[in-house]
């Protein structure tokens, strides 16, 4: 962290805070809808899914407002909103309550992404924000990781008052995240309505949604990992099933090693494009080997399944940094907050198609499900050169456009 500037530390430190008490409610958060809170497993999915819908609907109008109140008021507002919806999942003993909370919450985290990537993208130099994105992922999965490990001393004793404890302390992480926010980092400036782009700009510009659309459809890498494959373990395959852990585990312990350094040269649109095509050949690859095991069995299905976890995550890790480097070189001048929003878009529709897509052809269907997905991941990485080339082409006709209206004025 010491090649950070001082403020983008002290990001670090807060986003290490923060998913920390994300690690432990994932962990914990179903038991206690379902044990506690007295939900069916049906409610809570139905929750979840019109929780996704609205996040998705939301989440560049989201992004503006991030631009016009500033970053770090934006942030900090949609911290605090996010602490209170998760200490009200206390309260809620019925269906209605908890899509009520369910919903406000998928606005506050649809805020709060947005706002955050304008926060980097303000804190730190043009060069240097795809590698302060990487490292935050990092830290993402050491907080993940502690959480998810405190969780289990919850899991293990399953008290209610210990479920309902955990939740509390999940939202005093984003309290202290707020603070850390508020007191600790330095102000970006916001864009007022009547100098910056509007607030339509972002889904008015087609390369770019295309873009998103394209990314949405290789991140689906976070379904395939957390369900479809574990499920292609149990049911279609002879692995043992502690196999799917060390599959996990060796995803994790990849991205906290490798992100940082994946990440190189995707700070311009051109490495970016790059890495979004190779991301896509990668999966291809990964769903490819994944066919094979159809008809492997014994120490080949499980040497070819290792294969596939780190065929997969480089393909994830590639994904994520060409993301980043497209949503920060595309965005124009006061508006990033709006197309980092945007940009969410994209994970978002994919973590809503996945599990059904997956589950449906590549899970179902045996060996020729996993190679239409296959077709599709390369699909989308392959066309994505094309679409940023295409983007970048129009966001210089538009400079281009301004600099002659500049110059006829003066004149």
């Amino acid at each position: 962290m010491t090649a950070f500037a001082p403020a983008v530390r002290r990001l670090i430190v807060a986003t290490l805070v923060n998913t920390l008490g994300n690690g432990l409610y994932a962990a914990i958060g179903a038991l206690y809808l379902t044990r506690v809170a007295g939900l069916s497993v049906g409610e809570v999915g139905i929750g979840l899914t019109i929780a996704g819908v609205i996040g998705l609907i939301t989440s560049t109008p989201m992004g503006v407002i991030a631009d016009r109140l500033g970053p770090n008021r934006a942030y900090v507002g949609f911290l605090l909103l996010q602490a209170l919806t998760m200490s009200s999942l206390t309260l809620v003993h019925s269906f209605a309550g908890y899509v009520a909370v369910a919903a406000v919450t998928a606005i506050a985290d649809s805020g709060q992404r947005g706002a955050k990537g304008a926060l980097i993208a303000g804190l730190s130099p043009s060069d240097q924000r795809v590698r302060t994105r990487a490292v935050l992922r990092v830290t993402t999965n050491i907080g993940m990781g502690i959480g998810l490990a405190l969780a289990g001393i919850v899991l293990a004793l399953d008290q209610r008052d210990l479920y309902i404890g955990a939740l509390l302390v999940n939202g005093l992480t984003y309290c202290v995240t707020a603070a850390l926010v508020r007191f600790g980092l330095p102000i970006v400036e916001k864009v007022p309505a009547a100098t910056g782009p509007s607030g339509l700009t972002a889904l008015r510009d087609r390369p770019f949604l295309a873009f998103v659309v394209l990314d949405g459809v290789l991140s689906m890498h976070n379904a395939m990992a957390q369900l479809a494959i574990p499920l292609w373990v149990v049911t279609a395959t002879d692995a043992p099933r502690w196999l799917i852990s060390v599959l996990l585990v060796v995803n994790a312990v990849a991205v906290v090693l490798l992100q940082i350094r994946t990440a190189r040269g995707t700070e311009t649109l051109t490495g970016a494009a790059r890495a979004g095509r190779r991301a896509g050949l990668l999966l291809a690859l990964a769903c490819g080997v994944l066919a094979v095991t159809d008809v492997t069995s014994g120490a080949v299905t499980v040497a070819l399944l290792v294969v596939v976890a780190l065929v997969h995550v480089l393909g994830e890790m590639l994904q994520s940094a060409s993301g980043w480097g497209v949503s920060f070189e595309l965005a124009p001048p006061g508006a990033q907050g709006q197309y980092q929003g945007a940009y969410a878009m994209g994970h978002q529709l994919g973590d809503l198609v996945a599990p059904l897509l997956l589950t449906t052809i590549a899970v179902s269907w045996g060996w020729p499900g996993w190679l239409i997905t296959a077709v599709l991941f390369l699909g989308a990485g392959s066309f994505i050169p094309m679409v940023v080339r295409r983007a970048r082409h129009e966001t210089a006709s538009v400079v281009a456009e301004r600099v002659e209206d500049c110059r006829g004025v003066h004149s």
